[in-house]
């Protein structure tokens, strides 16, 4: 007997984030391989889940709450509703849908679907014209598929299609289209978890963009700290194309030994002077929690370039960088800048000394201050 279409949705939704918050949520690649396995059920007919649970690349399993459900003309769809926890993820509320349909060809084909997008550039982890589904993720869903039929390559096979229905627009709000995924979101995950504010995850996704950029023949990538930053380095150097753009963050020296390592052989760091000053200080890690700016170091710097002593105490006593620098201003000292830089270039170099390096030290309005390039060693 046929069976008649069926449709459930029981209206999941997702706590609201906590900026202060640590609570784990889990990646779109875990949503999607829940989503995959509770279709493949629906599709053999063998129930409606609550939950499916997803063994994790990091050695446990999880439950993952099903929202809806479709049986329709020998295809079923599951979907999920992503909770990235604490994370400021764009993804977090966002449904994640696999509809899965038994084809003649043994295996599990995966494919992408609305609002996921797809490779177009060199430099990921995935072949260009590929849906921007990450290996992992892959391996995820072809195993939570084997669990239901019983193989990782079933004969017959089954087709299983990702698809997130606002996933293009939400993907406006991300870098994909400048790494050169177009269309759509990235179905991610290497650990099938997301932590609130993972560094390790920040980091993967500025080695990333240093990748793709490299992999394209960018020869002079700029590193910025923030999206403000890279709005005055693109005025500085608009010859350049959007891939040459990077927003390190906090991560100043791992990015340029990231380059070093892809062969990009010339690098320039646009900052503000907090976190200028910081890599002046050695600091090629310049998260906010961790190394504070050293008003003492800078205070010596300008004392070396022969600052009047008043300006010396009175940088020593400041507040904060940009106190330093309104101190600066209004004594005239504008050879404070230069140095900074300086300082800042050469220990840039230290780090990956094949790489030239440049720094330019820009104001809040984007005004440079300040410049100095120093070649590799």
């Amino acid at each position: 007997m046929s069976r008649s279409p069926q449709r459930i949705v029981r209206g999941h939704t997702v706590p609201p984030r906590q900026p202060q918050g640590r609570r784990e949520g889990f990646t779109t690649g875990t949503a999607a391989a829940a989503a995959a396995k509770a279709a493949c059920l629906v599709l053999l007919d063998q129930g409606w889940p609550e939950t499916v649970s997803i063994w994790l690349p990091i050695g446990r399993t999880l439950q993952i709450p099903i929202n809806t459900l479709v049986y329709e003309a020998d295809s079923a769809s599951a979907g999920v509703v992503k909770d990235a926890g604490d994370d400021p993820d764009v993804t977090h509320g966002a449904e994640i849908f696999a509809t899965v349909r038994r084809v003649p060809a043994a295996g599990v084909h995966i494919r992408g679907g609305t609002g996921v997008g797809v490779v177009t550039r060199r430099g990921l982890e995935l072949p260009v014209g590929s849906p921007a589904i990450n290996p992992v993720p892959q391996r995820m869903i072809r195993q939570a598929v084997g669990d239901i039929l019983g193989s990782e390559q079933p004969d017959p096979g089954v087709e299983v299609t990702i698809s997130v229905p606002n996933g293009e627009q939400l993907a406006r709000r991300t870098f994909n289209a400048r790494l050169g995924i177009i269309g759509g979101l990235s179905i991610l995950g290497t650990t099938g978890i997301v932590r609130a504010m993972s560094t390790a995850a920040w980091r993967a996704s500025v080695y990333q963009a240093i990748d793709v950029a490299a992999a394209n023949g960018v020869g002079h990538l700029v590193l910025t700290t923030g999206g403000r930053s890279e709005t005055f380095a693109r005025r500085l150097f608009p010859h350049l194309p959007e891939l040459a753009f990077v927003q390190m963050g906090i991560f100043t020296g791992a990015s340029i030994q990231r380059a070093a390592q892809r062969g990009v052989p010339r690098v320039t760091l646009c900052a503000m002077i907090g976190k200028l000053s910081k890599t002046a200080a050695g600091h090629m890690q310049s998260h906010v929690a961790g190394h504070q700016v050293d008003c003492g170091f800078l205070a010596e710097l300008a004392a070396d370039l022969g600052a009047p002593p008043s300006l010396v105490t009175a940088i020593r006593h400041a507040n904060t960088a940009r106190h330093v620098q309104e101190l600066i201003e209004a004594a005239g000292f504008s050879r404070f800048y230069n140095r900074l830089c300086e300082l800042a270039a050469q220990r840039c170099v230290a780090a990956a000394r094949q790489v030239a390096i440049e720094v330019v030290l820009v104001d809040f309005d984007g005004r440079v201050l300040g410049r100095a390039a120093v070649p590799a060693a």
